[in-house]
């Protein structure tokens, strides 16, 4: 076992002593190159197009007439589209838990969803979600929180 571990020492006392090589670091300059990024392109028409947002009673998430005319408008403007897909946001106020406004911002964007349906979009271009009381439009003004938003995909 002392042997062994003899040479090992020795080994690398020898080794050691062999002249090392120089190592010499040299800057490299690279000319700078114009990289140019681009940004996926969105049609023209795709990105003048404008879907408008409803708004709910308090504690509720079904569709007022005068919101029924913007989702009637709404729908024009996707049949005028078939191209563009929409994510419905369901959003509420701040009153009552956030467990409750989580479902019943869900309800809300299912009912806009379900309009929207019935008005001839297909069901595979609309998908739902709901922020609850997470995301308000304006903290102090709490009816403008109860709403359903539009955002092409």
């Amino acid at each position: 076992m002392r042997w062994a571990f003899l040479i090992a020492v020795s080994s690398l006392f020898i080794l050691g002593c062999f002249p090392k090589k120089k190592v010499v670091k040299e800057e490299v300059v690279v000319p700078e190159e114009k990289v140019e990024v681009t940004k996926p392109e969105v049609e023209p028409e795709v990105a003048k197009v404008e879907l408008n947002r409803i708004n709910f009673d308090f504690d509720k998430y079904d569709i007022r007439p005068g919101d029924a005319k913007i989702l009637e408008n709404n729908a024009k403007v996707l049949r005028e589209h078939p191209d563009i897909n929409v994510l419905i946001e369901g959003h509420c106020c701040e009153i009552g838990t956030a467990e409750y406004n989580m479902a019943l911002g869900w309800k809300r964007a299912k009912a806009a969803k379900d309009y929207l349906i019935n008005l001839g979009i297909k069901p595979d271009r609309l998908s739902t979600i709901s922020y609850g009381e997470e995301r308000p439009l304006d903290p102090r003004d709490l009816p403008k929180n109860r709403r359903a938003e539009f955002v092409i995909k």
